[in-house]
């Protein structure tokens, strides 16, 4: 399958953050492909309080000042990595967070990652997903566009349908209509 364009990744946030449902996230690790469908997702506009760019660039978030296509992640409650995908064009701040994926390539290693043997719990949530591909600190600023290590692949599958929601798990901004997930996936997560 080919890498998506960094062009996917300039077009407007709420746009990317839908259009990126049913694409494949993909890393390598140690020479093996760990795939899953992308499900849930979670825009954030730099004009809005729960987006990390709201205040102007500081050294957490210079990354999500770079041009659409490079990965931006960053640790939560102390623990766990969540990955985003800067969108927009560069000095913009804007990113997709990728919240949960449907596991299809790798299986083995993510259960080994995560230490679980279930399917349904691998990558249901942005911490989940993050330790099923190994996603830390080392990977922010990695060029998805480019075809890195850690990259998003075109899926030839029918158009998802797409369910809209507010966003979970924050406090400011919490209202916007900004999540989107497949309906029906059994993988999105239970927020």
């Amino acid at each position: 399958m080919l890498n998506i364009p960094r062009s996917f990744y300039l077009n407007d946030t709420l746009s990317v953050a839908k259009a990126l449902l049913g694409k494949i996230l993909v890393r390598y690790l140690n020479g093996k492909r760990l795939a899953g469908i992308i499900v849930e997702t979670e825009a954030y506009l730099e004009n809005e309080e729960s987006c990390h760019a709201y205040r102007g660039i500081t050294a957490r978030t210079k990354t999500m000042f770079e041009e659409g296509g490079i990965a931006y992640v960053y640790l939560i409650y102390g623990m766990y990595y969540c990955l985003n995908i800067v969108t927009e064009s560069q000095g913009k701040g804007c990113a997709v967070l990728i919240r949960a994926v449907e596991p299809v390539d790798g299986i083995e290693i993510m259960q080994q990652l995560r230490k679980k043997t279930g399917l349904h719990d691998l990558a249901s949530g942005p911490g989940k997903l993050a330790q099923a591909f190994n996603i830390t600190k080392l990977d922010n600023g990695l060029d998805i566009a480019a075809g890195t290590a850690l990259t998003i692949e075109n899926h030839n599958d029918k158009d998802p349908e797409i369910m809209t929601t507010p966003r979970i798990g924050i406090k400011k901004a919490k209202d916007l209509p900004y999540r989107f997930f497949i309906n029906g996936n059994q993988f999105v997560s239970q927020g």
